[in-house]
């Protein structure tokens, strides 16, 4: 193995190599080494030595890291700050913006502060230092700014996480507590179309909550890509961020009523529609698709002509929805529109439209701002049935209500893998070593996020992600956990034994859980099948 190789390597996660479930130590090939770190962008090309000394060059170049993520308590030991030689002697100070919009500021000597280390290359001369910040900072999202004779001169998000996660007062007091899961697409009533939905997960929440069940599981309930409905595993979505609109009971939909109202067939042939779908021994995708696509376009229709044009109370809610979620939720929509548009997956789109931030994909939306503000307006309404569903299970007495399910990650032909594709390692799978259920191991095609990236971006999608996913639920299921530790990467053409484990930053990851966690009122469980150490399970617990 190329020692150069495995240090640059090494410094962007990718492990060494790995013990199997035998005890069997598999060294990571030097074509995977190279494979994957061409995948987060990492030029391994060329001069090594030269890279190493520019990755080093770049570390030590910044006071402050992209992000802080600690708990209270250890503040007190002080945060990493690198100071260039000449600085030194200059008057310093930190300053800390709480999310509050409070300030607090405080002069220090670099000094008398504890010393981490130090680099001195060429014109750069650093020390790293520990500097002790105040332990009663608020849980939160906050920045910290170093200044010099005044100025700022660095500065990044500062993150305090509690110690741990929400954990319902009944399970705290040694309650055990116990509920049903339910696959919603797989849920059958007398009124749905052939798939279950909204108001069926509401009316199974009833059925449980009755008996003294404490929460509903659920499947999945990303955004599938709309382009292949057959393709619905709702563990390889097109995103995390936005829900699957299949699962939109239509009749529950007010536009839908207006419509009855004026047309008495309208419902009629809407419930004979229903009914032959609810003849299919499963699920029909296609046709249930193809079934809810007109319908959604008349309910649109009707909403833009009465409530959009009026400006009605209707209409400042769906705005105030689209600004909460923000610019995510256009570029959902512009991806759902483009798909449709073209029927082909993001990557095969004329490079005009391959580019979420181009000229080519903002004209796109001014022409076709109809089918844009379709899709925005159905993620509205499955955001408000979803919502409609967790109350229905807090009336039923549920203590926890609706489990929801976080996929490990997203498709990569999906409006998440376009809208971040810096974001996302999109020449690699995630998957599984071999191991004794599976001698050749496992390659499930979900591109991962580069953990330096995702670094640098504060953990933004991360966090997002945890949001979007905790903010109609009382319990969240985060599917293979140990993720937040390592994720074994599959190289795009290799053999899922050709693989490596490549770490993430879990201290940071578990403290950001926690944080969202809290302010959800989540429970979190992690699903730990598979080769998971005891350690980590410790950590977990």
């Amino acid at each position: 193995m190329n020692e150069r190789l495995e240090r640059l390597a090494s410094l962007h996660g990718v492990e060494p190599g790995y013990h199997d479930v035998f005890g069997k130590w598999h060294a990571t090939p030097e074509a995977c080494h190279r494979a994957l770190l061409e995948a987060m962008g990492v030029d391994a090309s060329g001069d090594l030595d030269a890279t190493l000394e520019e990755e080093e060059r770049a570390g030590w170049a910044r006071m402050l890291p992209p992000v802080i993520v600690s708990r209270a308590r250890q503040l007190r030991a002080g945060v990493r700050i690198q100071v260039p030689e000449p600085s030194l002697g200059r008057s310093l100070a930190w300053r800390v913006a709480e999310e509050s919009g409070d300030y607090r500021e405080e002069r220090f000597d670099a000094f008398t502060l504890a010393r981490h280390d130090e680099y001195r290359r060429g014109d750069l001369h650093v020390i790293a230092f520990a500097l002790p910040l105040p332990t009663d900072l608020p849980e939160g999202y906050h920045r910290l700014a170093i200044l010099e004779g005044g100025a700022v001169v660095d500065e990044c998000p500062l993150i305090i996480a509690p110690e741990r996660c929400h954990v319902p007062v009944e399970i705290a007091n040694g309650a055990r507590v116990w509920g049903a899961a339910a696959q919603l697409y797989g849920l059958r009533s007398e009124r749905n179309a052939g798939i279950g939905d909204f108001t069926d997960l509401a009316n199974c929440a009833a059925l449980w909550g009755e008996r003294g069940a404490a929460l509903l599981g659920t499947n999945p309930l990303h955004a599938t890509n709309p382009r292949d409905p057959a393709n619905a595993s709702p563990y390889s979505p097109s995103s995390r961020l936005f829900l699957n609109t299949l699962y939109i009971d239509v009749e529950a939909v007010e536009e839908f009523r207006e419509l009855a109202a004026a047309d008495a067939r309208f419902a009629t042939r809407w419930r004979e529609e229903c009914a032959r779908l609810r003849e299919a021994e499963l699920v029909e995708y296609p046709r249930v698709a193809a079934a809810k696509k007109a319908m959604f376009e008349a309910l649109y229709a009707r909403f833009a002509a009465k409530h959009l044009a009026a400006g009605t109370r209707r209409a400042r809610e769906f705005a105030h929805f689209r600004e909460s979620r923000g610019p995510s939720l256009k570029r959902h929509a512009l991806h759902e529109a483009l798909s449709e548009f073209h029927a082909l997956p993001w990557q095969s789109w004329p490079e005009e439209h391959r580019d979420p931030q181009g000229e080519g994909v903002r004209r796109f939306a001014a022409e076709h701002e109809g089918r844009v503000g379709l899709h925005e307006y159905l993620q509205w309404v499955a955001d408000r049935q979803l919502a409609a569903a967790q109350a229905a299970c807090r009336e039923a007495g549920m203590g926890i209500g609706l489990y929801a399910d976080l996929a490990v990650s997203i498709g990569n032909d999906g409006s998440e893998a376009w809208a971040n594709q810096r974001l996302y390692a999109l020449g690699v799978g995630v998957g599984a070593p071999p191991d004794e259920f599976n001698i050749q191991g496992q390659d499930w095609g979900l591109p991962p996020l580069v953990p330096r990236r995702l670094r640098e971006s504060a953990y933004a999608p991360f966090i997002a992600t945890l949001r979007a996913n905790m903010a109609r639920a009382g319990a969240l299921r985060i599917d293979h956990v140990m993720g937040l530790a390592r994720l074994y990467w599959v190289p795009r053409g290799m053999s899922p034994a050709a693989g490596a484990y490549v770490r993430y930053p879990l201290e940071d990851m578990l403290g950001i859980v926690a944080l969202e966690s809290q302010r959800h009122g989540c429970l979190v469980i992690g699903e730990d099948l598979g080769t998971v150490d005891d350690d980590f399970r410790g950590r977990m617990a």
